[in-house]
């Protein structure tokens, strides 16, 4: 699934590579299926990166993340394999995913997934 799914992922050269800054990305409308259930499951994902050489285009990223929509998938590996994509795609110098899944059954969760490149 990863794969096919990443190769959806476009970048743009970041103008400013010399500088440390931060882009946040909301998406408050992803959905996936429980595997478990068949039932849809509702999400917040946040990206909260520092780009390296490249930054990710946003169209592209709304594409990629609903590939999800009918993928039956628990919320860690979502979530995990989303950064895992992310990371091979955008290859930033740091990135926090946080996704907060609607509540089933009285439960909410909150998935927090990091990477930071290697001196």
């Amino acid at each position: 699934m990863s794969n096919e799914f990443r190769e959806v992922l476009e970048t743009f050269e970041n103008q400013f590579p010399q500088r440390d800054y931060q882009i946040e990305i909301r998406c408050p409308e992803f959905t996936s299926v429980c595997p478990k259930t068949g039932q849809p499951d509702f999400g917040v994902l946040t990206f909260d990166y520092v780009p390296d050489g490249l930054c990710v285009e946003l169209k592209s990223l709304k594409l990629y993340l609903q590939q999800f929509r009918n993928a039956g998938i628990f919320y860690e590996n979502v979530t995990n394999t989303i950064l895992d994509d992310f990371v091979a795609k955008v290859s930033p110098r740091r990135v926090v995913l946080t996704a907060e899944f609607s509540p089933r059954g009285g439960i909410t969760s909150v998935i927090t997934a990091r990477y930071e490149k290697s001196a």
